[in-house]
């Protein structure tokens, strides 16, 4: 049996790019936390293109963080981090940091589920081998979330639309 990765991805989006659009500051951490879990099998061929294609496209993401433009806020990165049963949870980061011994930091951008003792807004470290997906504001539009568009055919219609029309391809 396939273990399943603990994904928040659908709403998580939503909620961040809300917390980007209404604070302009790009704290997530701090918008109200009511996005749904969602569980994808680790053996999900379209999840694990998603993840590939992020993390190919991982350049794309420092190049603006490391350029800082007033049209694009809100670096985040989606992290893995493994539970207790064994599989992973994949987590949305805000307050990206790069540390200077090569590994990075952020705070949780939603309430953890299977992470014992962990909370929405806690500082963690984390290694670019766990970052399965990044995204930024640009303009009003999400830029990257590879993890969100295999998620859009399993929302409501109006909810994917909604969604669509706030991305835009880097």
């Amino acid at each position: 049996m396939a273990k399943i990765l603990t994904t928040r991805l659908t709403c998580a989006a939503l909620t961040v790019a809300a917390a980007f659009a209404c604070t302009g500051s790009g704290s997530p951490a701090q918008a109200e936390d009511r996005s749904p879990v969602i569980d994808v099998r680790s053996a999900n061929p379209a999840m694990n293109a998603a993840i590939t294609r992020a993390r190919d496209t991982l350049p794309t993401f420092w190049a603006s963080y490391e350029a800082l433009k007033s049209s694009e806020t809100g670096h985040s990165l989606k992290v893995r981090f493994p539970t207790p049963r064994g599989d992973g949870e994949h987590i949305w980061m805000s307050e990206v940091k790069k540390l200077p011994n090569g590994s990075y930091s952020g705070r949780f951008a939603n309430q953890p589920r299977d992470l014992p003792g962990k909370r929405s807004g806690d500082l963690v470290e984390f290694r670019q081998a766990d970052i399965s997906d990044w995204m930024f504001m640009r303009n009003g539009k999400i830029v990257g979330g590879e993890t969100i568009k295999p998620l859009l055919k399993s929302m409501p219609k109006a909810d994917a639309a909604a969604l669509r029309a706030r991305m835009e391809q880097p």
